[in-house]
Formats: C-alpha cells, sequence, structure tokens
C-alpha cells in the first residue's frame, strides 16, 4: 500500500479504522486476511482497540463530505461577496447612505406562518406593520421590526393575490384581493374588521393598489383593481362603488401601478403588452402601449423622480425630463427579461439577467437602482448609473419561486397634510426634489426595509 501521503502513526491508525470497519460489519474473513497481511496479532489488536477504532472510518468520512461541502458554500459566498466588493462605489462601502443602499444576504428576519405561497406583500405606511397574503386563503399581519407574527385574517374563500395599505388621510385601510373574485378593505385602528366587500369581477382579481390623493381622486378614496376578466376598475371605497371600468386589454391583467399623482395607472397583462391609462379624464384609454415583450407581463413599476436623470442619460436625452409624473417606466415578464420605458413608449433599454419569469419589481426610492425578484430564486440590483448593469445578486434569497416584492415607504416629515394638493404632480409629500434625495429636505427619509414573499412558504426582511 502507497503510505508516502501519512506518517507511519497515520498508516497504523488507518489500518486498524478499516480492520474496526470490516470487523463491525461482519467481514471477518477480509478482516482477519487484513490482519495477517499487516502482522496484527491479538497482542496489538485486542478487543479494547477494536472497540476504540470502531465507527471512525465512518466518521471521518462524513465530516470529509461536511467539509467540502461547507468548503464548496464558502468559496461560492466569497467570489459573490469580491465581485460586490468590485462594484461598490466608496460611498456605499460605508452604507450609510440610503440612497446607496442595497439589500444584502441573509435576510434580518424570515416570517413563517403561512401554509401555502406566498403571493404578497405591503408596508403600513405608518406602523412597522406588514400584510402579507397567500393561496391559504389568509393575510398575515407582522411585525417587520421584530419579526413577530400579530394577527391572522380570515375573510376571502381562495386564494389572496395581492395587499395595499392605502386610503383617505389619516385613515389607513389594508386593501386585498383574491381568485374568489372580490376586493375586501380591512380596516387597522378596527383590529383589521372587515369593512367593506366590493363584488363586480368577473374573474380572478390579481393586482389593488390605492391610488394616491391627486387629480383624480381629491381625497385619496380611490383605489384600483386588475382582473383575469381584462378590465381594470376604479373604486370608491368610502362608497363601494366601482366608478370606471378600463377596457383595453385583451387578455388577462396581472399588475397595476398608479402613479404618484393619482393621474396615470400603468398596467401589464397576458397579451404580452403595458399599458399607460390617464384616468384623470371622463373616459380613460390607453395614453401608451407597451409593445415588447415576448410574453405574459407580470409586473411594473413607475420610476420616482429621483431616477430621472439617470434614465434619461440611458435614454440619450440631455436634459432630465420635466417632473411628470410618469416619465420612465419598467416592466418584468415571463420572457426572462426587464424592460425599461419612456413615457411615450419607446423601449430604452432590455436588462437580461434573470433565468426565468419575472414576478416583482421595485426601484430604489434613491433613483439610483431598480431591484427585481424572480423564479429563478434571487434578488437582483440593476445600477441606473452604468446603463442598468446587474451590479448584485442575492442568490439565496429564497429557496423556491420568489413572487414578491416591496419597499418600505419613506417616512414623510413636515409635510402639511393639504388634500388635492398633487395637481402639479406633488401628492403625498412624493416627487418633491428630496423625495429622492434620502431626505435632504427633511420631508421625505428612506427606510432601507424590503420584504419579499415565495412559494418556500416564507416571507423575508432584508433591512440595514
Amino acid at each position: 500500500m502507497n503510505t508516502n501521503i501519512l506518517t507511519t502513526r497515520q498508516a497504523e491508525e488507518l489500518h486498524k479504522a478499516i480492520i474496526a470497519y470490516l470487523t463491525a460489519n461482519n467481514l471477518s474473513n477480509t478482516a482477519s486476511a487484513l490482519r495477517t497481511e499487516l502482522n496484527l496479532g491479538e497482542d496489538v489488536f485486542d478487543p479494547a482497540t477494536a472497540k476504540k477504532y470502531e465507527g471512525l472510518l465512518e466518521k471521518k468520512w462524513t465530516s470529509v463530505v461536511r467539509l467540502q461541502k461547507k468548503i464548496m458554500d464558502l468559496e461560492s459566498r466569497n467570489s459573490t461577496l469580491q465581485s460586490e466588493l468590485e462594484n461598490t462605489t466608496p460611498t456605499s462601502r460605508q452604507n450609510k447612505d440610503p440612497v446607496a443602499w442595497l439589500p444584502k444576504s441573509p435576510a434580518r428576519h424570515t416570517l413563517q406562518s403561512h401554509r401555502n405561497p406566498i403571493t404578497c406583500v405591503a408596508f403600513h405606511p405608518v406602523f412597522s406593520s406588514l400584510a402579507s397574503g397567500s393561496e391559504d386563503q389568509t393575510i398575515k399581519i407582522w411585525d417587520w421590526e421584530l419579526g413577530e407574527l400579530e394577527r391572522t385574517i380570515k375573510g376571502h374563500t381562495k386564494a389572496v393575490l395581492d395587499v395595499d395599505f392605502g386610503g383617505p388621510r389619516g385613515n389607513t385601510l389594508l386593501a386585498s384581493c383574491s381568485s374568489d373574485l372580490t376586493i375586501k378593505l380591512w380596516d387597522p385602528s378596527d383590529d383589521y374588521k372587515n369593512i367593506r366587500t366590493l363584488p363586480g369581477h368577473d374573474h380572478s382579481v390579481s393586482a389593488v393598489r390605492f391610488i394616491p390623493s391627486g387629480v383624480a381622486g381629491g381625497a385619496g378614496n380611490l383605489l384600483v383593481s386588475a382582473s383575469r376578466d381584462k378590465t381594470l376598475r376604479i373604486w370608491d371605497v368610502s362608497t363601494g362603488y366601482c366608478v370606471k371600468t378600463l377596457r383595453g386589454h385583451a387578455e388577462w391583467v396581472r399588475d397595476v401601478c398608479p402613479s404618484i399623482d393619482g393621474r396615470f395607472i400603468l398596467s401589464t397583462s397576458d397579451d404580452y403588452t403595458g399599458r399607460l391609462w390617464d384616468v384623470s379624464i371622463p373616459n380613460p384609454e390607453p395614453k401608451t402601449t407597451l409593445i415588447g415583450h415576448e410574453h405574459v407581463v407580470l409586473c411594473c413599476a413607475i420610476a420616482p423622480a429621483a431616477a430621472y436623470p439617470h434614465l434619461a442619460a440611458m435614454a440619450g436625452v440631455k436634459k432630465p425630463p420635466a417632473t411628470s409624473a410618469v416619465e420612465f417606466m419598467a416592466t418584468g415578464s415571463r420572457d426572462k427579461t426587464i424592460r425599461l420605458w419612456d413615457a411615450r413608449g419607446t423601449c430604452i433599454k432590455i436588462l437580461v439577467g434573470h433565468d426565468n419569469w419575472v414576478r416583482g419589481l421595485v426601484f430604489h426610492p434613491g433613483g439610483k437602482y431598480l431591484l427585481s425578484v424572480a423564479d429563478d430564486y434571487t434578488l437582483r440590483c440593476w445600477d441606473l448609473t452604468q446603463e442598468g448593469r446587474c451590479v448584485k445578486t442575492i442568490g439565496d434569497a429564497h429557496g423556491h419561486f420568489v413572487q414578491c416584492i416591496r419597499w418600505a415607504p419613506s417616512i414623510v416629515k413636515d409635510v402639511p397634510a393639504v388634500n388635492g394638493e398633487g395637481a402639479n404632480g406633488e401628492s403625498n409629500g412624493t416627487p418633491r426634489k428630496a423625495a429622492g434625495a434620502g431626505g435632504a429636505g427633511g420631508e421625505a427619509q428612506i427606510r432601507c426595509v424590503i420584504a419579499t414573499g415565495s412559494v418556500d412558504l416564507n416571507v423575508r426582511i432584508f433591512a440595514n
């Protein structure tokens, strides 16, 4: 036997371990043959020695395999960190500046309680509450700071597909929608009592969003929903009536995103398109149709004003546009790509990197990044100052398809609450200059908190 890798003592130990292993597994002929060849008599290898070496071979064998796996994991982690280091700018190295903050693994909290895949998450605008909806027909309310479950809300009779907080000023409501064809409104200030159910859609309701108080609604009591019945509906939450039905998509409408001033609505559909609607006019029609995706368009986001300079540069426009509420948009699709668009419906960039359906998009409130989640189990960060380059991938964001992502709303300070102030695109204290600039004017302070939800039944909180 070639033992020059081992010292004499190590070789002797290995021989004894092999003989003990053979003896313990009733291979006595082989064991005695080996002992004869190695001249190990009863005086050297007595029963006590045999007992001592029993199980040693298996133990070493399994620990080597385990260590090899650990080394491989650490090597891959190391290369991820290395590439992150190479892609960071000096400012984000300190990670103090909220404008440069990006989520990192591991998550601060993993919230577990749902019994079926999680479809949606939403942050309360003021408190540290997070709502998550699931195919288990329930909504769960968590304290995302403590990582604890606060309550479970039951009422829907089929999968909950989306949730959103919002509503009339000073009176936050939670809206949810479901495959049971209904939208439900819950009052957080009254133990999340179901205060209203909105029937009207003819098929699953896949997305629901409160429309910020601005031109269209005045008092912030409007809600928009998207459905598999190919329509979008606008509801008055104070009366429960459907005030407008938007028809134009040829297939299931998957997602909807209202502009910050409440004037426009961006929607995406199984018909491979995105559509931008002006809902401030009596009979809204698609103002722009986004054509280019090669499969179902699952999600969308409207860029904040803070992102305009970077997106304008990408679009080859010298000067960032005057702050209309919808200058740039993003859509994500089953074709595995993300597309960036301008207000005219021109695709200014295609972001390629995900290996599966893109499920959720959110712009960094600081304007520098776009974040996405997909069925490839990852969360990716795209740098809009570098032509949309993917500068960070959290490869183990979840153990299964990642279905949703939301960013905690910024904390708005010292903003006078004036109804309908949004006529010039400044409702709810947002696209004013400070909103995306890390609260330079003390108006909107970015919260570095993200929530994601997955088919792995977990909600994850990534926080600074």
